[in-house]
């Protein structure tokens, strides 16, 4: 299967969890491209602010995800930190250059999935991964949620994705890795049981 990963990362948390599903899906046989959106914050908001600096510095040599990631894909998986409850701008743009891929009908049954991250618990995240699955709807897309379809999703309590709250925790934790780990494995199943049928 070919898995594309999609995201934006202010400050390191969707990147690093963008890493796990990648890691994750190399693991089960996937060939996966991990790609960031372009950053279209202006360079000196982002300089005010260290972390994102530091993050934005860190991720400079990677790749930049492109329409092609997408077309190229069999399951796509995207993520963005919450905006008001909402995905980032960065990721907005980068679904708005889709325009003619979508009218090729190039991103239609496909297998999509999306994760999110807030600085606090009910900081949107709900409604920023529903934005995302609006959006695959609008391709012809196939969502796979992850629904309560492990045990882990009882304790990481997200169906619709997979959702991380940052404030008072460094890094990720075991739940949220095996959130991660669950999300990815039924996207990379339900796709395989698709490409195969």
């Amino acid at each position: 299967m070919k898995l594309a990963i999609v995201y934006y990362s202010s400050y390191g948390t969707a990147h690093a969890m963008a890493s796990r599903l990648a890691e994750t899906a190399e693991k089960a046989g996937a060939e996966v491209r991990l790609r960031r959106v372009r950053e279209t914050a202006p360079r000196e908001v982002v300089e005010g602010v260290e972390a994102w600096a530091a993050h934005a510095a860190s991720v400079a040599d990677q790749p930049v995800a492109e329409p092609d990631d997408l077309a190229w894909a069999d399951a796509v998986v995207m993520g963005s930190g919450t905006r008001y409850g909402h995905v980032t701008s960065q990721l907005q743009a980068f679904i708005d250059t889709l325009g003619p891929l979508w009218q090729e009908g190039a991103l239609e049954d496909k297998v999509y999935a999306a994760f999110t991250s807030s600085s606090t618990p009910h900081g949107g995240q709900e409604s920023t991964i529903l934005a995302m699955l609006t959006t695959f709807c609008h391709f012809g897309g196939i969502i796979v949620p992850p629904g309560y379809t492990d045990d882990v999703k009882f304790r990481d309590g997200n169906p619709y994705g997979v959702g991380v709250v940052t404030e008072g925790q460094e890094g990720l934790t075991d739940t949220d890795h095996a959130a991660l780990d669950h999300l990815v494995t039924r996207v990379l199943t339900v796709a395989e049981g698709l490409h195969l049928g």
